[in-house]
């Protein structure tokens, strides 16, 4: 199969590449460094010339409603008027377990995401995955100072390796609408997490834990992003990825 990764270079997007690869597939990586803008459709008729499937890992972070609808909006209508342009047979789309109350903040985005896809040309299938284990990481990362603030959130976090992996299964059973959800094997609390990856790199930091406002806080402190029962459990723990060589990978 030849699979175009869009958001190839990012967090996931490298681990989809990589599982693609080792199976056997013919990967094109869709990214600024490519020469490829998703969200102008610059460069993507060009990319997706004789392929077969989309995997679309594309990502914007941000806390604003606005700003993400329009990233995700933008990037998924460029790609699925170029997609059915080549013909392209499968668009596969990652999204976020337990997100369909919580219309707000970069949840927003990804259920706009979500509703482009649904109302598209061509055939598709939504993944929705839990967090990521890199995600507390991510979140210390973006706060300076000598105590960092973490959102109440119960999660059940999965490694990116894997998520990158399921989306390969997913993108070769064909188009499904909807695929299970994939979660971690752990129940996990968001703060818990990153004390212990603190603690594991060395670092002498507090982690406080507030309850953020508004309907964007209220669910990310309900256990929704958890997942539901019908869903598929991943197998690395996050303190097995603390150990592993994925923890010491930089962050993209």
């Amino acid at each position: 199969m030849k699979i175009a990764v869009a958001g190839g270079t990012g967090t996931v997007g490298r681990y989809v590449a990589e599982a693609a690869l080792a199976r056997g597939h013919e990967v094109s990586v869709l990214s600024r460094a490519t020469g490829v803008e998703v969200t102008t459709g610059h460069g993507l008729a060009a990319a997706l010339e004789g392929l077969d499937t989309v995997i679309d890992v594309t990502n914007k972070t941000t806390l604003s409603a606005g700003t993400a609808r329009e990233f995700f909006e933008s990037a998924t209508r460029q790609l699925l008027t170029a997609e059915l342009e080549a013909g392209i047979g499968h668009h596969v789309a990652l999204s976020i377990v337990g997100i369909d109350d919580i219309d707000a903040s970069y949840y927003a985005g990804k259920l706009a995401q979500e509703r482009a896809v649904a109302a598209g040309a061509v055939p598709y299938t939504i993944a929705r995955a839990a967090q990521f284990h890199e995600f507390a990481g991510q979140l210390l990362a973006g706060m300076r100072g000598p105590i960092a603030l973490l959102p109440k959130a119960p999660v059940r976090p999965v490694a990116a390796r894997e998520v990158g992996e399921y989306l390969v299964t997913v993108a070769e059973a064909g188009p499904a609408t909807r695929a299970q959800d994939l979660v971690g094997p752990k129940d996990e609390i968001l703060a818990d997490l990153a004390r212990r990856q603190l603690a594991f790199d060395g670092i002498r930091r507090a982690v406080w834990e507030v309850r953020l406002p508004g309907s964007y806080g209220r669910g990310l402190a309900s256990e929704l992003l958890r997942g539901t029962a019908d869903r598929l459990e991943s197998k690395i723990t996050f303190d097995e990825w603390l150990r592993s060589e994925d923890h010491r990978r930089p962050a993209r």
